[in-house]
């Protein structure tokens, strides 16, 4: 695909709203963006800019977003950590997307991007790979949502950790309340693990509130449906590896506990999901079902439910499918369920090698979108690029920055089937990786090749090498698998994908990388201690965003905040809540929802 790159976008300005101000003409904030006028100031200070104006007049417009108004909402100081809970994070979230302005906007549709362990280092490193493929120098080139308006950065942390899981963070994004690591869309009062405090503290996710609110949902991603992100939309859980029946413990079975994918298909939020369209179908089979695909696999679920019959119930006419072939057959108008692996689907660059064949993100994204458009209320949809997160969990930068490509062709895919007018977009990660981005390398140095330039600012054009005098990669990862030393698997020296590395012994040095293929897709960024598993990081992420409400976001923000921005950017969420007697007078919805109010039946984890 010939991707244009798209240039003009400007950040929106994170305003504080700590006190009152003039608000200044369009012509001089172009020269004088960063300065605020406070009444104290004389009028006659106020005219002597005027003469500026003549400078600005002859400046282009640039597009930002536009300015929204702040709403204040109290909040309770609390002492951090052990005053934390579940309504004071709902509180606080809702207070600062409130000061944000988010309440000015008028979205009918939103759509979450979620891009799995995608740091700031990926987005910068995948953004050059692009424009190195397309023949640029790349640093200049920029990915899909990097022309949106706004942008801001999310502190990932989990209430429990300071370097996060994937289980929390987004069951901070879907609930508005930060929660430990490890498990789904429950409040941080349960231990990971605990069923019995799991279904005393359900969370209502967006998704839910959505379905409830007579809107279409759906989950579109590149990993198992029943996996940490996508996961945390339709269900409740004290432990994210409870994928399917057989791997719940004995404990959580007599304590009433049920498996996230029967709880996907089994919510009493109205029908749950509209779209699904992932990997992770062997979670929704019985055990005794061979799978389509292969010869050598079967369902996982003990129980003998055959869940995807019992979707098939709930949606009269829905469509279930399991190969490309069947996905572009499938009618534009009926439900779709589409399982495509019965694990997680593959890498996008192992993806046309896939026997049955997959679709792209990109073409699951459209085809969600062409569904959920339908509901003249609007949809809510979520999309996750989640395999960069597993890409660098291998210690291989090259698929962790072809799947982060793919996430962009979706994006672009969504910004151009749908209005800025009505429909907001974000873009974002859960949480940060290891990567590195190092050395001085010369201005289009192959990203993923050894770097030429110099170990100092004085380039030379020549490989740079170490103080030992050995060259290195501009990519590299703090730890993980792609350590050096030997393994029970791999000898001494560069690592091949995949490698999983048990039993090292330590490293005598650096390898000589001056005849080794960098660039190889299966070549592993050397780590500098061994891990079986490259870890994740616990540094900001970024988010993107435009369409109503997008000039909310802006500045640091935590991570429970996203559904706060969304919910009050969304009349028809935001109106829900407020029916439920939870917004303040201001119309702010700030009291923290309680699940049994909205679906009598989903009291806890273990409604049937």
């Amino acid at each position: 695909m010939t991707i244009a790159a798209r240039r003009g976008a400007v950040r929106a300005r994170n305003h504080t709203a700590n006190a009152p101000r003039y608000t200044w003409p369009v012509a001089m904030h172009c020269c004088y963006p960063h300065i605020t006028l406070r009444k104290s100031m004389r009028l006659t200070t106020i005219a002597s800019f005027i003469l500026l104006l003549g400078a600005c007049s002859a400046q282009p417009p640039r597009t930002t977003a536009p300015t929204a108004a702040s709403v204040s909402v109290e909040v309770q100081e609390i002492r951090h950590p052990e005053g934390e809970t579940a309504a004071w994070w709902f509180r606080a979230g809702a207070a600062k997307a409130a000061a944000h302005g988010a309440m000015d906007g008028r979205a009918k549709n939103v759509i979450i991007f979620i891009g799995d362990g995608m740091s700031l280092t990926t987005v910068a490193a995948a953004r050059i790979f692009e424009g190195q493929r397309l023949g640029g120098p790349g640093e200049n080139h920029s990915l899909a949502w990097e022309t949106f308006p706004a942008t801001g950065l999310i502190r990932t942390y989990n209430t429990d950790m300071q370097t996060p899981d994937s289980a929390g963070t987004m069951s901070a994004i879907a609930t508005g309340a930060k929660t430990r690591a490890g498990v789904l869309s429950i409040g941080q009062s349960a231990a990971r693990g605990d069923c019995v405090g799991a279904r005393a503290a359900p969370l209502l996710t967006l998704w839910e509130l959505a379905s409830v609110s007579d809107m279409a949902t759906g989950v579109v991603t590149t990993t198992g449906v029943t996996h940490a992100t996508p996961g945390a939309t339709f269900s409740h859980s004290a432990e994210r590896n409870w994928e399917n029946d057989a791997e719940l413990s004995e404990q959580a079975r007599a304590e009433g506990c049920i498996d996230i994918a029967r709880q996907l298909v089994q919510t009493a939020y109205v029908r749950g999901f509209d779209v699904l369209l992932g990997g992770g179908r062997q979670h929704f089979f019985p055990a005794a079902q061979r799978d389509p695909e292969y010869d050598d696999q079967a369902g996982a679920r003990e129980d003998g439910l055959d869940l995807v019959k019992q979707w098939q119930h709930r949606h009269p006419g829905g469509v279930y499918v399991w190969n490309r072939t069947q996905f572009e057959a499938a009618p534009a108008d009926a439900p779709l369920l589409g399982l495509f692996e019965p694990g997680h689907m593959q890498y996008e660059y192992d993806r046309p090698n896939d026997r049955a064949g997959e679709p792209s993100l990109a073409e699951m994204t459209r085809a969600a979108i062409t569904r959920l458009s339908r509901n003249r209320n609007g949809y809510v949809l979520l999309v996750e690029g989640g395999r960069i997160d597993h890409a660098h969990h291998g210690g291989n930068a090259y698929r962790a920055l072809v799947d982060t490509l793919a996430l962009s062709d979706a994006v672009r895919v969504a910004d151009q089937t749908t209005s800025a007018e009505d429909t907001l977009i974000l873009i974002t990660a859960d949480h940060s990786h290891t990567l590195n981005f190092v050395g001085y390398p010369m201005r289009g140095n192959p990203i993923l090749g050894k770097v030429r330039g110099g170990s100092g600012e004085q380039l030379s054009g020549e490989l740079a090498t170490d103080g030992i005098d050995l060259p290195y990669t501009t990519l590299g990862y703090a730890n993980g698998p792609g350590y050096t030393g030997a393994s029970n698997s791999q000898p001494a020296g560069p690592k091949t994908y995949p490698h999983t590395g048990r039993d090292y012994t330590p490293a005598k040095g650096r390898p000589d990388l001056s005849d080794v293929d960098t660039e190889a897709p299966n070549y592993m960024q050397e780590a500098m201690f061994p891990t079986s598993s490259e870890t994740h990081g616990g540094d900001d992420v970024g988010i993107w965003a435009r369409g109503p409400g997008s000039a909310a976001v802006r500045g640091s923000v935590e991570q429970n905040a996203i559904f706060h921005l969304i919910v009050q950017a969304t009349p028809r969420l935001r109106e829900r809540l407020c029916a439920a007697k939870l917004c303040n007078p201001t119309g702010v919805p700030v009291e923290l929802p309680k699940p049994v109010e909205f679906a009598p039946a989903a009291m806890s984890p273990a409604a049937p």
